[in-house]
């Protein structure tokens, strides 16, 4: 296996930071080493933390003439043998989503951290905000899988970032770590461990890097100098990277097997949080910061007797379909309030129980 337990990157103990330095620790923490971004309201804390840190442990710190180019670099680091992100948001997301498709196609793991602002286009850059939980997932075009965490505090911008680079050098994809304006800009106390378990890319000489027989089971990933033959195409290739594209056969196993490589290990990969379940009738449904005042809402209408309860999505792509199938069954209504529009364009909205 290629998991491993290490010292965490901090001295052990209390620290108290913002939520955009939290998830730069979680990156050094889980072996990142390299930084590739260009600032951006309201994730630029990361960036200037990355680039501090990084020059203090022999990382590489580069900021790129724009978005386009950043997730080029982290792409390119990445098949260098680096763990690599980069932060943005809202208008520099956008700008990102052609090649996080080339990055899925490829199987290049990556972490994007996007602190969501208020949108569309400019809209309000130091303004809170959730519209891009569909564009994280459907940004890009074509058929294919992404993972998406969805953290609520300090602490979590920090384990949640560590959560999502095993998460993506496990599966090799790219991943998101989906805080938003208020989480990134909050301030709280944050615990640092003493170990951290990370996990590391699985290498195999000379077997195929974009093939697997068992479609549960993730190819191994070498790296450029190792003496692999590597061709690293979007376009439809086969297991060996060689283009495809006139074979439907090769495009249909290929595409198949990366939503498949995520869709059959959802059991390890989605997380949920719930409170006052058992009795509920009705059930508040949220994740990231708006779960914060949800929750205490909720207590306070479980102390005037109402029947409510509770549950945060901590992972938000893949979504918990069976869960909240499962969670729908026995209550009357599913309230979800959001910073956005809803996907009725009216804001916070009810999911009518199966």
């Amino acid at each position: 296996m290629a998991w491993k337990r290490i010292k965490a990157s901090l001295p052990p103990g209390r620290y108290y930071l913002s939520g955009n330095e939290a998830v730069a620790e979680g990156a050094i923490a889980a072996g990142c080493r390299f930084y590739g971004g260009y600032p951006i309201t309201p994730s630029s804390e990361t960036m200037e933390r990355m680039a501090h840190r990084l020059g203090q442990i022999g990382g590489i710190f580069v900021q790129m003439e724009d978005e386009l180019s950043s997730i080029a670099a982290v792409i390119g680091a990445s098949w260098a043998g680096a763990k690599a992100m980069t932060a943005t948001s809202g208008p520099g997301l956008s700008l990102m989503m052609e090649n996080i498709g080339y990055a899925t196609f490829t199987e290049t793991p990556c972490i994007i951290v996007d602190i969501q602002r208020a949108g569309p286009a400019t809209g309000q850059a130091t303004r809170v905000g959730s519209g891009d939980i569909m564009q994280a997932k459907w940004g890009s075009h074509g058929d294919y899988q992404i993972i998406a965490v969805s953290p609520w505090s300090v602490q979590e911008m920090y384990d949640g970032t560590i959560r999502a680079f095993n998460f993506a050098e496990r599966y090799r994809v790219p991943t998101f770590v989906l805080g938003d304006e208020a989480v990134g800009h909050l301030r709280e106390t944050l615990e640092i461990k003493p170990w951290v378990r990370v996990f590391d890319r699985k290498k195999s000489r000379g077997r195929p890097p974009f093939d697997s027989k068992n479609p549960r089971q993730i190819p191994p990933m070498p790296t450029f100098g190792e003496g692999e033959t590597l061709l690293v195409t979007g376009s439809t290739h086969d297991g060996h990277g060689i283009r495809r594209t006139d074979d439907p056969k090769v495009h249909s196993r290929l595409v198949r097997r990366l939503n498949d490589k995520i869709l059959l290990n959802q059991q390890h990969i989605v997380d949920t949080e719930e409170f006052f379940i058992e009795d509920s009738v009705l059930t508040v449904l949220c994740y990231g910061f708006t779960a914060r005042s949800a929750l205490t809402a909720v207590k306070e209408l479980r102390e005037e007797g109402h029947r409510v309860g509770f549950m945060r999505l901590k992972t938000l792509w893949p979504f918990p379909h069976e869960r909240v199938a499962q969670l729908s069954q026995g209550v009357e209504k599913i309230f979800v309030p959001e910073m956005n529009r809803g996907p009725g364009g009216r804001g916070g909205h009810e999911i009518q129980p199966v």
